[in-house]
Order: C-alpha cells, then sequence, then structure tokens
C-alpha cells in the first residue's frame, strides 16, 4: 500500500511559491486551450473518415499532436503535486494548497489572474464555496 504524504501551507508559504506556481498554471491553461481546439478539430476529421473506414492523414497527425499536448498537461499537473499543490480548474488555473485551520483540513485557493492567495474553502467544497483568508492557517510540514 502507498501511501500519499500531504504538504501543508502557510498562507506565507503558497504565496512564495506563486511564481512557480503561476507559471505552470499558465502553461496547463494555454496548453489546454490548444488541446480542446485541436480535439475538436480531430473529431470532425475523424467522423468524416469513419465512412472509408480509416483513419486520414491529417486525423492522425492531429491525434498526434493532442495526445503531445495532453502528456505536457499531465507532466505539469506531476509539477503541481511534487510542489504539493492540486490542480482543480484546466480553464482557469484553479489551484489548491493543502493547509489546516482549527485542527482541520482545508484548501487555500488561488485562481490564476489572482496576485496572491487569500480565499480558503473546505475539503469538500469547491470555488464557489471560497472564503477570504481572516487569519493565518496552519501549515509548514508533512501530514500522515
Amino acid at each position: 500500500m502507498i501511501v500519499m504524504s500531504i504538504t501543508y501551507f502557510t498562507l506565507e508559504q503558497a504565496n512564495n511559491t506563486l511564481p512557480l506556481v503561476r507559471r505552470i498554471a499558465q502553461d496547463i491553461v494555454d496548453d489546454y486551450q490548444r488541446w480542446k481546439a485541436n480535439m475538436s478539430r480531430y473529431e470532425a476529421i475523424a467522423a468524416r473518415d469513419r465512412p472509408t473506414g480509416g483513419e486520414s492523414a491529417g486525423a492522425e497527425a492531429l491525434r498526434a499532436e493532442v495526445d503531445a499536448v495532453a502528456g505536457r498537461i499531465n507532466d505539469y499537473i506531476d509539477e503541481l503535486k511534487q510542489i504539493g499543490c492540486v490542480l482543480k480548474g484546466f480553464d482557469d488555473g484553479l489551484v489548491d494548497f493543502h493547509s489546516k485551520l482549527d485542527d482541520r483540513d482545508i484548501f487555500l485557493c488561488w485562481k490564476l489572474g489572482e496576485d496572491l492567495v487569500s480565499h480558503w474553502h473546505e475539503i469538500d467544497s469547491g470555488f464557489a464555496a471560497r472564503q477570504p483568508v481572516a487569519r493565518e492557517p496552519v501549515g509548514g510540514g508533512q501530514g500522515p
């Protein structure tokens, strides 16, 4: 059995990671838009090719590009995991950081375009339920 270690962040620690997290999130958003556009084009070409029973060279090239972009996105997600972050939104670069507040696990919440991590939400809720950080969450270590 593999036990995954969780990195807990203080607000300061989360904000200190933002230069790197921001670059990764921007790469994810950019590549995700590219992936969606290529996937739509591939699906249209593949549907047109179906009656012939084969995949045209154009469809094959697009499928290869879709796979390559998906691979890059997965690599970016792995980078965020190595930092200790969780990607929550491909379209908007939404990233959560594990933290603790009053001895319970929470997420510090940040979205591409925001200057700082300044919101949080419960683990089982999402972006719509986020609240401004009123006091310093506890973080700074590894979990179980």
